[in-house]
């Protein structure tokens, strides 16, 4: 009559612990688990699309802890809406319409500055081209990432700017320590200064060998618009084709 007892014994449980183990293991770490702390954004880009995006995925306040409390598509509406709400960090796209992203903060000094409650600003963008990422980081930006970052690292990107921390893209980084190692403040470009926002973002892209179809829908934007920049490009330069147009920005080092 034992054998019962020593079937019982043999199928008894030996790993009760190992559901509590599991969730040990994966008990949240990042910033994308429900959270107390709060931070007030302000999106700044002229995609639409892009903007809602960002706002499903980083603006589920109970779990990222971020409250996007106001979007803009150009330099004019942003300062409206920065002034307006106060945000803690505003996400700030380079190229926009009305003068960029240095435009935006060169009107926002006097919030920046601000010793009480400052806004800061985090530039979010396409681009990764070195004078793009000096000129907002003199500006007065805390940092600058690319929109190849995921969801979770801009949520922390985004904190991290708040508690006043500078952030950037690994490779980035590089570009900010080699301009603010030199004593010699680069000199200004004429050429590219003829050039609007958007004509310096195509003329990258095709000086790294993008097709035109290719530019349009990094930019969002159709062909033929692709193809009027190029235009105004090499007009404005006085460059024949798109080869002269690489071998300008390769000697800028715009590439």
């Amino acid at each position: 009559m034992t054998e019962p007892t020593d079937r019982t014994e043999r199928t008894a449980p030996t790993d009760r612990t190992a559901p509590t183990d599991r969730t040990e293991r994966t008990a949240p770490t990042d910033r994308t688990a429900p959270t107390d702390r709060r931070v007030r954004v302000v999106l700044v880009d002229d995609h639409r699309m892009f903007r809602t995006g960002v706002q499903a995925e980083i603006g589920r306040t109970e779990s990222t802890g971020v409250e996007v409390v106001g979007e803009a598509a150009d330099v004019d509406q942003a300062v409206t809406v920065i002034k307006a709400t106060r945000p803690e960090v505003v996400l700030l796209d380079v190229h926009l319409p009305g003068g960029g992203g240095v435009e935006v903060l060169r009107r926002s000094a006097a919030l920046m500055s601000d010793t009480e409650n400052p806004v800061r600003f985090l530039a979010l963008s396409v681009s990764d081209a070195a004078e793009d990422v000096i000129g907002v980081i003199r500006g007065g930006a805390r940092g600058y990432v690319t929109k190849t970052i995921t969801g979770t690292d801009l949520v922390d990107s985004i904190f991290r700017v708040q508690d006043g921390d500078a952030v950037f893209s690994p490779r980035l980084a590089g570009f900010v320590l080699d301009a603010f190692a030199s004593t010699d403040a680069p000199p200004v470009d004429e050429d590219m200064d003829r050039l609007t926002q958007r004509e310096r973002e195509v003329l990258r892209l095709i000086a790294r060998g993008y097709a035109y179809k290719e530019i349009a829908k990094q930019l969002f934007i159709s062909v033929k618009t692709v193809e009027s920049h190029v235009s105004a490009v090499l007009r404005k330069l006085q460059l024949s084709n798109r080869h002269e147009l690489t071998r300008w920005a390769t000697a800028r080092r715009l590439v």
